[in-house]
This record gives structure tokens, sequence and C-alpha cells, in this order.
């Protein structure tokens, strides 16, 4: 809240909606309505695209910049991320972000999470909800927030929408926020989230991107799948074929040092390299698995 509210170009509104959380969050936020009359407050049950598709839906502006909670907005950011709206061509503007981390194992999972600065491509990267701006016209068109997708997948669904209907995207690598929740990150939450993602991918049904072709997420998992079908047919040939084992044995140091690499590469830290070992194989099982779910209550639906 702070960090909204001093901001070097000053928003004319701040929309705020609660998922009716448990804790004190509403009690801070009316603290600071008191305050600051530019605040609103929503309290509505609903999933992620509910909440976005609400508040977007109360704005009363043109133009809506959009981040989370547990986001830290640079004192910059919203003046950054309106700049291209100068163009009336422009429909949405892609900002970026920055991934704390406490320790190595927090600094690998990192490269699993998000893009690093250094990864930033002004005519590639695809926007992130964390931080993003759009015209509201360009919301209605697609739309909206895909509201079936309950916990995740909703914002790539809506990117995927954007592009699709031939929105021209400005992208600012200095229109950042400080995604605060990595620093609390720990295995299991992330693996939570990369089951999640998978999940909403799948759900999402997204196989072809124009802008990430056959990087596409859903494109990436099958790939996995097809990684371990392998490793799984040379594990059965081992009874009749001994040498298979050799085969097998060279295919797994050639994954390890793979996903060293992956890690290494980027933060040139050998401790977080190493953890990208454990984290790679454990992502791989949590992606396989919330690709599973996503697909299968695909099927269940359209039942």
């Amino acid at each position: 809240m702070d960090s909204l509210l001093e901001q070097t170009k000053k928003p004319d509104e701040i929309v705020i909606v609660d998922g009716k959380s448990y804790d004190r969050t509403v009690e801070v936020i009316k603290h600071y309505q008191k305050k600051d009359r530019r605040i609103k407050l929503v309290i509505e049950s609903g999933c992620v695209a509910h909440g976005r598709n609400v508040s977007i839906e109360l704005a009363d502006n043109a133009v809506v910049a959009l981040t989370d909670a547990g986001c830290i907005a640079k004192p910059d950011w919203l003046a950054n991320i309106c700049e291209p709206f100068k163009s009336e061509e422009i429909g949405l503007v892609a900002g970026f972000y920055e991934m704390p981390y406490k320790n190595s194992l927090q600094r690998a999972m990192n490269i699993y999470h998000g893009v690093l600065p250094k990864q930033f491509d002004p005519k590639r990267f695809l926007p992130s909800a964390r931080s993003v701006a759009f015209r509201k016209k360009a919301w209605e068109e697609v739309g909206g927030f895909n509201e079936n997708l309950s916990k995740a997948g909703e914002d790539t669904d809506f990117f995927y929408k954007i592009v699709k209907n031939g929105v021209k995207i400005a992208r600012v690598g200095k229109a950042r926020v400080i995604w605060q929740e990595t620093k609390s990150f720990g295995l299991e939450d992330s693996l939570k989230k990369f089951y999640q993602y998978a999940k909403g991918d799948a759900q999402a049904g997204i196989w072809w991107h124009p802008t990430k072709q056959l990087s596409s997420h859903n494109i990436k998992v099958v790939l996995v799948f097809v990684r371990y079908l392998l490793g799984l047919l040379l594990l059965v040939g081992l009874s009749s074929q001994p040498k298979t084992a050799y085969v097998l044995i060279f295919g797994l140091l050639m994954y390890f040092i793979w996903a060293f690499g992956k890690i290494y590469r980027q933060t040139k830290d050998a401790s977080a390299g190493s953890w990208g070992i454990l984290i790679q194989i454990l992502s791989d099982f949590a992606v396989m698995a919330g690709f599973i779910s996503g697909i299968t209550e695909n099927k269940i639906k359209s039942k």
C-alpha cells in the first residue's frame, strides 16, 4: 500500500478486491482508506480471475495498471508502465518484476518461477499479471480473465487472447515491482505453485502460442512426459539388454549436468546450481501431476 501511495505518478484510484481473507488484510486496508479516499475496497469470494475482473470493472479510468498482493511497486513503476500509452496504438504494456531471495535454494527456484532481468526480451517477453497495464477496452474485447481457471492460468489465458486479438503490446523493463513472496518460498511452496501453474495451463488448453511457439507451457510439459517415458523404456529394457544400463546412466548424468548448468549459467552460483538438480526432478513430477489434473478436470467438465 505504501509503495502505491508513494508513486512519482499518483494513481487516480486504487481498487482492491479481498477474497474474504482470514488475516488482518481488510483491517489494514480500512486503516489506509481513512487516510486516502482514492482507495476502494471490495470484499467478495471468488477465484483470482474473478477478483481481477471485479477490480477492473469497478475502475473508473480508461487505463488500468495491475499488480498483486505481496508485490512492492518501485516508486516510478506507474509512471514507466503508463508512458507507452501516449501512443494510441498501444493497448497493453508489460512491466517487469524482481525476485529477491535469501539463500541459494530460493535463488535456484527463481529460475523456475520467472524471468531474470538479463533474460528480459523487449520484443518477446510475455506479460505477467503482477506488473501490467492495459486499456480497459482491450480487457472488454477479449472477455476479461477466464473465471473457469480457478487457481492459475488465468493470466496466461488472458494475455494469449490479447495477442490473438491483435492488441499492440509495449514491453518496459524498467517498470518494475518486487515480488516479495519469493523470499518466503520453501521447496514445498514452489512445488505447489509448479503444480498449480501446470494445472492452469492444461485447463487453459493453449498449445500453440503466437509468441512462445514450440516453447509454450503445454508443449514443454509433454516433452517432460516424453523424457520420463524414454527413461522408463530403458529401465524395462535392462532385463533383456543389460548394456542398456550404460545408456540409462549416461542419460541421467547428462540430465543432471543440464539441470545444474541451467541454474549455474544464470546465477554463477555453484550452490544454487546443485539445488537445480533436485528442483528439476521434483518440478518435473509436480508439473506432470498438475497437467494430468488439469486435463482430467477439463474432461469431467465437458461431460
